[in-house]
């Protein structure tokens, strides 16, 4: 039996398959539509959900998971028998995931002493986030300590990185997320705007005029941070599958892919980026 479980977050977005293969543990976000409150990724979906964003009125609000849903989490991991857990969140500066964590932590702690558990900001999301959850399992499944694994993720947050477009920064602005973007808020129709992630807030990277420009800024972004090495890159939409492989083209054009794949943010994040964004999580890897 694999001796570290991995636990990370809806939002990490990571396809279904990798999450079963991998047996990666997922906490839900929470999603609140009028009165209703959704579990992101088990009482809605991403198509229902975006098509619902296409015609909604009054934006929805997000929720992290709440110390209770992390303890809860982290003791049924020990029930099946795991002594050690890595537990991977997105930017605390961007959601109090990481901090609920922690309090669940210290709660196991005093009540189950010989579990070990590492809670972990990425001081990034989506499939950065993603990303370092995909690679603690892979390290955990080939027998790694728990140690080694978050020395293989801590290694990972200061160069894995995501680059986005999206038609307006509407959603940002309105979820309160937009960080060091807003100067692009009021962008006219045709610019479209390349966030990415810095030190765990929301930073603009430019403008371009038009997605085929703002797809070959990015990859050239890509090229210039891998250089002569390869990448691992996730291609990340939300609605968006034709746009999003448009930029894959034009990323393998110019980068040496170790490993690539497309996913779709979870509603929870689509909340925030909109529907019609497309961009990618990579990291550059040495041979």
């Amino acid at each position: 039996m694999t001796q570290v479980a991995v636990v990370t977050d809806s939002c990490a977005s990571i396809p279904e398959a990798l999450i079963q293969r991998l047996n990666i543990h997922t906490v839900a976000y929470y999603i609140h539509r009028g009165q209703e409150v959704l579990r992101d990724l088990v009482t809605i979906q991403r198509d229902e959900f975006l098509r619902w964003m296409t015609t909604a009125t009054t934006l929805p609000t997000t929720a992290s998971p709440g110390p209770g849903d992390y303890y809860e989490k982290y003791t049924a991991l020990i029930k099946q028998g795991f002594r050690q857990i890595i537990s991977l969140h997105m930017t605390s500066k961007g959601s109090g995931a990481y901090q609920a964590a922690t309090v669940a932590q210290s709660m196991l702690k005093e009540e189950e002493p010989t579990v070990q558990i590492e809670v972990v900001d990425t001081q990034n999301v989506s499939l950065c986030q993603g990303w370092m959850a995909i690679e603690a399992a892979r390290a955990a499944q080939s027998g790694s300590s728990l140690d080694d694994v978050v020395a293989r993720v801590k290694k990972m947050i200061p160069i894995t990185q995501m680059l986005q477009t999206a038609d307006t920064l509407r959603y940002l602005y309105l979820g309160g997320r937009i960080g060091l973007a807003q100067n692009l808020v009021g962008s006219l129709l045709n610019i479209k705007p390349i966030i990415s992630m810095k030190d765990g807030i929301i930073v603009a990277l430019g403008k371009a005029r038009g997605r085929l420009q703002a797809y070959t800024l990015i990859s050239d972004m890509v090229a210039n941070a891998v250089g002569k090495g390869k990448a691992k890159i996730a291609y990340v939409h939300a609605g968006a599958l034709y746009e999003v492989e448009k930029l894959k083209q034009l990323v393998e054009a110019k980068v040496e892919v170790a490993e690539s794949f497309i996913a779709e943010l979870s509603p929870a994040l689509a909340v925030h980026t909109g529907p019609g964004t497309a961009g990618l999580c990579f990291y550059p890897i040495q041979d």
